[in-house]
């Protein structure tokens, strides 16, 4: 996390985090105020990033937000976090949280860019930027999912050379809430 957001402030870029708190990254979790008080958005993906026990049903999913913000909540005002990483469930679960999502005035997100640095073999960073160039493809805005863990450790490396093409392209980088506004 600090490497990645090294990058990030070299280049004068604000991110959206989509933090994940379970047991095994409580001692990063310190970062966070750090990555608030440098501009960048945060928002929430998952307390314990179990897939299979979070989307067994609406109440579940949402056990799971409640234990993840109180986990953040020494760190950031988890109350005032209204955006949540999207993730797909069962057929009619995803039907159902998509309506108690807008309900509770959250903003659900997916990208639609992946490094795919998450995946096995640990890409390199030559390998996670050709993954974005080729993902963005004519796409003129775009979500870019990367991972910030101890297995993504090349996603830091990787960050100057993505930023640097994407601004190339005439992009520019904001946080997820100033395109995709609160219900």
């Amino acid at each position: 996390t600090p490497a990645v957001l090294e990058a990030l402030n070299n280049a004068g870029v604000k991110a959206t985090f989509f933090v994940v708190a379970t047991g095994y990254n409580e001692k990063y979790l310190p970062l966070l105020a750090e990555a608030s008080a440098a501009g960048h958005q945060i928002a929430l993906h998952s307390a314990s990033h179990e897939y299979s026990d979070i989307y067994r049903g609406s109440e579940a999913y949402w056990q799971d937000i409640a234990l993840l913000k109180q986990r953040v909540s020494p760190y950031i005002n988890a109350e005032s976090i209204r955006y949540l990483r999207r993730r797909y469930g069962g057929k009619g679960l995803m039907k159902q949280l998509k309506s108690e999502v807008e309900q509770k005035g959250y903003q659900w997100v997916d990208w639609n860019v992946c490094a795919e640095d998450a995946v096995g073999g640990k890409p390199s960073a030559s390998t996670i930027f050709r993954n974005v160039v080729r993902e963005t493809g004519e796409q003129t805005q775009c979500i870019v999912l990367m991972h910030d863990s101890s297995s993504t450790r090349t996603t830091a490396e990787a960050l100057p050379d993505i930023i640097r093409w994407y601004q190339d392209q005439g992009f520019t980088f904001c946080r997820v809430e100033q395109v995709l506004p609160t219900p």
